[in-house]
């Protein structure tokens, strides 16, 4: 009874989060630029549309049991300017972050500016797309020098179905070294694994999955930059440096707390 609800649940959960993309799409982002002609002004409240709307459907699926979830440290979100570095195990871990992420940009998918279920809140938003080279990490550097918290996945995709972190791309630490900023890091793991890569999103597991969302301390970017040193060997060393890091961290178990 309880995984024949749990399919039920997830299956509406996707069906409200794709008609809510949609009525985004068709209604509400087409109307703001009538109440705000300000470019960055309207960006400004599409994220927070966007962000309150995630935090609307973690509560959702939080509320009818899909999923429990715990966090440490997101008082450290509270700042402005962060490069926020994640892992990504599953599907809706973009969607914990922007939800927990006040003022927050996002480097995504460049195929999420066509897709009709979120072209509406990338492009209203002004997210900076995958696709952009040389251009993304200018926009990205720009973006927190504006004062926005940028959040990257440096995989570039979700964890495979085998549990083996993505092999990271440069782009993040591109960004960090370019604009000599300090990386947040946030751990993100889910015991059992739900909706990696590869994984439909109706092949739930047996018992009911537990996210444990950590932001760590930052990691100073002076360590790689600095003293006359070649940009291009300190973003391959910070690259290898994430690389070692969540590898480490992703195999320690999870904190076991109550749900």
């Amino acid at each position: 009874m309880n995984y024949a609800w749990r399919l039920f649940a997830t299956a509406l959960s996707y069906t409200c989060f794709g008609l809510g993309g949609l009525v985004l799409w068709i209604i509400v982002f087409p109307a703001l630029p009538w109440f705000i002609r300000d470019r960055q002004r309207l960006s400004i409240t599409a994220r927070w549309i966007i962000r309150q709307t995630f935090r609307a459907f973690v509560g959702l699926m939080h509320g009818l049991g899909i999923f429990s979830y715990e966090t440490h440290g997101l008082d450290k979100l509270n700042r402005q300017g962060l490069l926020i570095l994640a892992n990504h195990p599953s599907l809706i871990d973009v969607v914990f972050l922007m939800s927990f992420t006040a003022q927050a940009d996002c480097v995504v998918k460049a195929g999420l500016a066509t897709n009709p279920f979120t072209r509406g809140p990338v492009l209203a938003a002004r997210f900076i797309c995958n696709d952009a080279g040389p251009a993304m990490i200018e926009d990205s550097v720009a973006s927190l020098r504006a004062g926005n918290n940028l959040i990257i996945f440096p995989e570039g995709t979700r964890t495979p179905m085998n549990g083996t972190l993505a092999k990271l791309q440069r782009g993040a630490s591109n960004v960090a070294v370019r604009g000599k900023v300090d990386v947040t890091p946030v751990l993100i793991r889910c015991r059992p694994p739900v909706l990696v890569k590869g994984m439909p999103w109706w092949r739930i597991p047996e018992r009911r999955p537990h996210f444990c969302i950590e932001v760590r301390e930052d990691m100073p970017i002076a360590s790689w930059v600095g003293h006359g040193g070649n940009d291009a060997l300190a973003v391959r060393r910070l690259t290898e440096h994430l690389t070692d890091y969540f590898l480490t961290e992703i195999r320690c178990d999870p904190r076991s707390t109550n749900a």
